[in-house]
């Protein structure tokens, strides 16, 4: 059972992405691809890219394009917001090993009314795009 602790602290941050996923999001703005990092060494693809392999701490490059097809590997629905308060439609969250990546994504499942593992889905990817992960408009069935 989760825990959760009230209170009343006000807390402000900024969220820098570093050099790995500002390098995925500059990808997924400009060209519309999602790149991750493949590790010479143990043959092992993250995705999004990562700077260094989490197995064999090698030097990696975000320079391998996954996706945009996937299978869904687990899935939640969710009816209420990060604060407890009911959602007005609920939020579906899904894992997706995209094709070529050995990690899984986390983002929204959107138009598909009854997900099933190991369903093929693909990312959608919106038309005007900021440099944010939500230029990932979510995973689809299809």
């Amino acid at each position: 059972m989760a825990r959760v602790v009230h209170g009343d602290l006000p807390v402000r941050f900024r969220y820098t992405p570093g050099v790995g996923a500002t390098t995925f999001l500059e990808a997924l703005r400009e060209r519309g691809v999602l790149l991750g990092s493949r590790c010479g060494s143990c043959s092992y693809t993250y995705l999004p890219a990562r700077l260094f392999c989490e197995r064999c701490f090698a030097e990696l490059t975000a320079d391998t394009e996954c996706g945009p097809g996937g299978v869904l590997e687990s899935f939640t629905v969710a009816h209420a917001g990060i604060d407890g308060e009911p959602l007005t439609e609920p939020v579906t969250w899904a894992t997706v090993k995209l094709d070529g990546a050995d990690t899984v994504m986390v983002h929204r499942l959107i138009d598909t009314p009854t997900p099933e593992i190991g369903m093929r889905v693909h990312a959608r990817l919106r038309g005007e795009r900021t440099a944010s992960i939500d230029d990932l408009e979510g995973f689809a069935e299809g």
